[in-house]
C-alpha cells in the first residue's frame, strides 16, 4: 500500500518553513494553552470549542479578514448542525439563504430531493458567500475568548530537539513582517492544503487518495433565490469527440442577493490536460440563456483551488501536533463537500484537547490526544471508503462511460446517489434505505 510521500510541493514548502525550530532573537513573545493556525471553518470552530471552555487560545490567521476562498458556498445540515452547536444565528433574518435540498440534473431532466428529516441534523441548508462566512466564525470565536491575530503568516514550528515535539511557532506580522514567537504545547494545524505547518512537521499527503479541483465564479441571475442546490452530473468534456464524461460535477447556487455560485468539481484522475477555467466558460454557455450565465453577467474572475480528500494527510496527530480540515484532508472524496467536515474535525481536535489539558501525567494527555485520529477513523473511515471507492471507478473512462448512459436518468439510482453524497444518515431513521446506508458507511472497511 503506497505510505505518505512527499511532493514537490511539499519540499518547496518544507524549504520555505527555514525558520523551524528557532525564534528570532529579540522578537515578542506570547503564550497560550492552544495555538491554531489558520481561521478558516476548521481553525475558528476548534478554538471556538475550547475558548468555550476556558482555554487561552491563539487564533492565527494569515490574512486580514474579509478574504476571499474558492467554495460553492452551499451549506449541508451537517454544516447548519455544527453552526447553531456554536450558538450562530442562521436565520434568513441574519442573512442566510435557507434551502430545501438538492437538484440533481442530468441531459434535460431534473430531480428534486429534500434534505431527511432526522434527529440529528436539520431539515435545511443555507448558503451564504465564503468571505463573510469565514469572518463570521472566526469572530464568533473571538468572542468567545481566542485571541485572533490577523495578518499573522505562520514561518514555522518550534520544535523540542530532545523530544521532537513541537512547542509553538514563529510568525511575520502586518506587511512589515515583523518576527514574533507563540509557544503553546499544543498546535492544531488549520492552515489548509498547502498547510506549511504540518508539512515542516513532515507530515506529507499520502499520494494514493485522490485530489480534486474546484473552480468557480459568480453571475448575476434571476435565479439568485433558488430553494434547492443544483448538482449538474453529465460534465462532459467539450474538446473530446467522443463528448468523454468527467469524474465530477457542474454546480449552480443561488446567493440570494441577486447572483449565483456556478462552478464545478472534477476530481484530478481526470487529467492535467483540461482546461477548467475554460471548461467553466463553456459550460455556462451552454446554459438557457433566461438563467442569465454570460460574460455580460459575471461578477467576479474563475477562481481555482485544490480539495484535498479522504483523509489524506496523515498522522492527523502527533508529537503535540493536530491536523483539522483541509490540512488534514477531510473532504469527503464522493462529493468535494468541505465544509462540514472542517467544522466536525475542529470540534473533534478541540473536545480531544479539552481532555488532555485536564489530565495530571504527560503520559495520561498523550493518550487523550491520541483519541482524536480515532475519533476521525470512526465518524468518516468508512463513508471515505465508499468515496475513494467512487473516485476509482470515475476515474475509469470507459466505466465511467458505461455508467454514465446506465444510471445517470434513473430516478432510483438518483436518489441512492443523492443520500450518498449528502451523507445524512442515522441508524434508527424511518426510511430503509437511510438505515442501509448508515449500515454501509460504517462497515465499509476504512485505512
Amino acid at each position: 500500500m503506497p505510505g505518505p510521500e512527499q511532493t514537490a510541493e511539499e519540499s518547496a514548502a518544507e524549504d520555505g518553513a527555514a525558520e523551524q525550530g528557532t525564534a528570532e532573537q529579540g522578537a515578542p513573545e506570547e503564550s497560550a494553552d492552544v495555538i491554531v493556525v489558520g481561521a478558516g471553518p476548521a481553525g475558528s470552530t476548534a478554538a471556538a470549542h475550547l475558548a468555550r471552555t476556558g482555554l487561552d487560545v491563539l487564533l492565527l490567521e494569515k490574512s486580514a479578514f474579509p478574504r476571499e476562498k474558492v467554495c460553492g458556498d452551499g451549506l449541508t445540515p451537517r454544516a447548519v448542525k455544527q453552526l447553531t452547536d456554536l450558538g450562530i444565528d442562521v436565520s434568513e433574518e441574519a442573512g442566510w439563504l435557507h434551502n430545501r435540498g438538492l437538484r440533481l440534473v442530468t441531459g434535460r431532466r431534473s430531480f428534486e430531493f429534500e434534505w431527511p428529516e432526522l434527529s440529528a441534523f436539520p431539515g435545511y441548508g443555507l448558503v451564504r458567500r465564503r468571505a463573510d462566512f469565514d469572518e463570521l466564525l472566526a469572530r464568533k470565536a473571538a468572542s468567545y475568548g481566542a485571541r485572533l491575530v490577523e495578518r499573522a503568516n505562520v514561518a514555522g514550528p518550534l520544535v523540542d530537539e530532545r523530544t521532537g515535539r513541537i512547542t509553538g511557532v514563529t510568525a511575520k506580522l502586518g506587511e512589515e513582517r515583523r518576527p514574533a514567537v507563540y509557544r503553546a504545547p499544543i498546535v492544531v494545524a488549520a492552515d489548509g492544503n498547502s498547510t506549511r505547518l504540518s508539512v515542516a512537521m513532515k507530515r506529507y499527503r499520502r499520494t494514493d487518495r485522490a485530489m480534486g479541483v474546484a473552480y468557480r465564479t459568480y453571475f448575476t441571475t434571476p435565479r439568485h433565490q433558488d430553494r434547492y442546490l443544483e448538482a449538474w452530473l453529465d460534465l462532459r468534456d467539450p474538446d473530446d469527440p467522443a463528448g468523454r464524461l468527467l469524474p465530477g460535477y457542474a454546480w449552480v447556487f443561488g446567493m440570494g442577493d441577486g447572483t449565483a455560485n456556478v462552478g464545478l468539481g472534477v476530481l484530478d484522475t481526470a487529467g492535467t490536460d483540461v482546461d477548467w477555467r475554460e471548461l467553466l466558460r463553456r459550460w455556462c454557455e451552454d446554459l438557457p440563456p433566461a438563467y442569465g450565465y454570460t460574460p455580460d453577467g459575471v461578477t467576479e474572475p474563475i477562481r481555482g483551488a485544490a480539495l484535498p480528500m479522504g483523509l489524506n494527510r496523515q498522522p492527523h496527530y502527533a508529537d503535540g501536533l493536530l491536523l483539522v480540515g483541509d490540512a488534514g484532508g477531510t473532504v469527503s472524496p464522493g462529493t468535494g463537500e468541505g465544509i462540514a467536515y472542517a467544522m466536525e474535525s475542529g470540534r473533534y481536535a478541540a473536545e480531544a484537547i479539552v481532555q488532555a489539558l485536564a489530565r495530571r501525567t504527560d503520559r495520561s494527555r498523550e493518550l487523550a490526544l491520541r483519541a482524536y485520529p480515532q475519533t476521525l477513523r470512526s465518524a468518516y473511515a468508512g463513508y471515505f471508503a465508499l468515496g475513494r471507492l467512487a473516485a476509482d471507478l470515475l476515474g475509469r473512462p470507459r466505466l465511467l462511460g458505461a455508467a454514465g448512459s446506465a444510471g445517470l436518468g434513473s430516478p432510483a439510482l438518483l436518489k441512492v446517489a443523492f443520500r450518498l453524497m449528502v451523507n445524512l444518515t442515522e441508524p434508527h431513521a424511518k426510511d430503509s434505505l437511510d438505515r442501509l446506508l448508515h449500515l454501509v458507511g460504517r462497515v465499509a472497511p476504512g485505512r
